[in-house]
């Protein structure tokens, strides 16, 4: 089977292989077990990979670049006016090849494929989209337009949009899925907490505005305000590092709230494992992957109710939602650390919801997605 992948995810080219986001290519590595080759279409840059980057696994791998574009400014607009028809080319040609058709959304690149599949009724396709597929969400007119694409059963045919979440007025095109991280063999019995030592929380994402990584810090600093025995270590990076760092520093903050930057899977799956509680509070995701890592481990979430985190959190019995009220959530995660026996069944909680998604179930459900 010919497998073409569409995707906006920004791609390195070094010693013969291509690098990029490693969650993202440990995925594509199990589709690109079910088929004989493999096409990618998606742009390339000049940087260098970095320790949170991976490579394909696939000795049969085309890779076509194409050129990035954004409509977010006038300029950057007009330059995508000139890019966007050779794009649409590309991807037709290609397309016409393919034996399955898989996109990768929301992004610029996948809405692009997202038109251009209209023309291939006949082809098998999925669409993998990675955002919050409410519809009331407040989202770029472009992830809406491709939304309503995959959605409509007039435009889109032969296509199984794997969603994370269940939404009302979804077409028969949409289907809930899910990510996993973890293997089955991984799964082991949670050790139990130590009633003397210091609650340890620990978030992991990119440190951008979405994801309030300050707010994370400001609810540590409300909870050693109120003589909480309590730690923060922070992992990821981003254009916030810098002003996170001086507000510890400011703050003296520095001996309870550590910045770690990017570390590796390992070492982030180390502090999940050490760690007592998981924070997102994000304006947006898709599947939280940080949450639901944290969980498996055993860490209870604290996180924003956004796409489907109230259904992942059970509408706060698997951990807490979130309000961005800064002294109304720390009051309710001050009132969990008093209560030991509401930490214990929400942990518990937690990782048993958690682990029922594992990569051998995974990987099998990709598999029936790409039988003919």
């Amino acid at each position: 089977m010919r497998l073409l992948v569409i995707t906006h995810v920004p791609h390195v080219h070094k010693d013969g292989r291509y690098y990029a986001y490693a969650p993202y290519v440990k995925e594509m590595n199990l589709w690109f077990k079910y088929c004989d080759t493999a096409t990618i279409i998606a742009p390339l840059q000049s940087e260098k990979h970095t320790v949170i980057d991976a490579f394909y696994a696939h000795n049969r791998l085309q890779f076509v670049p194409v050129a990035r574009f954004d409509v977010l400014h006038f300029t950057s607009t007009l330059q995508a006016f000139f890019k966007i028809p050779k794009i649409c080319i590309q991807l037709f040609k290609a397309m016409q090849k393919a034996d399955h058709i898989h996109l990768r959304c929301p992004g610029n690149i996948g809405m692009l494929g997202c038109i251009v599949q209209i023309f291939f009724p006949n082809t098998p396709k999925t669409a993998k989209y990675a955002g919050n597929w409410d519809p009331n969400a407040n989202q770029p007119w472009t992830y809406r337009l491709q939304k309503w694409i995959l959605n409509s059963t007039f435009w889109t045919k032969n296509m199984n949009v794997l969603v994370y979440g269940e939404w009302k007025n979804n077409s028969l095109n949409c289907k809930p899925f899910f990510t996993a991280s973890y293997s089955e063999n991984e799964i082991v019995p949670l050790e139990p907490w130590n009633p003397n030592a210091a609650f340890t929380f620990v978030f992991v994402g990119a440190l951008v505005p979405g994801k309030n990584p300050l707010y994370a810090i400001k609810l540590i600093q409300n909870l050693l305000h109120q003589n909480c025995s309590v730690t923060l270590k922070i992992y990821g990076d981003g254009p916030l590092k810098v002003s996170l760092e001086e507000y510890v520093n400011t703050n003296n903050l520095y001996q309870w709230i550590t910045v770690m930057g990017n570390q590796s899977s390992e070492v982030v799956k180390k502090a999940y494992q050490s760690s007592h509680f998981v924070i997102l509070p994000s304006n947006s995701e898709g599947w939280p992957k940080a949450i639901a890592e944290g969980m498996f481990w055993g860490c209870i979430p604290l996180a924003t109710a956004v796409s489907c985190v109230p259904n992942m959190l059970d509408f706060g019995k698997r951990g807490v939602l979130l309000t961005m009220q800064l002294e109304q959530d720390s009051k309710e995660i001050f009132a969990l650390l008093q209560d030991a026996t509401k930490q214990e069944t929400q942990r518990k909680a937690a990782a048993y919801w958690s682990r029922a998604y594992t990569i051998e179930r995974f990987e099998n459900e990709i598999q029936l997605l790409l039988q003919p």
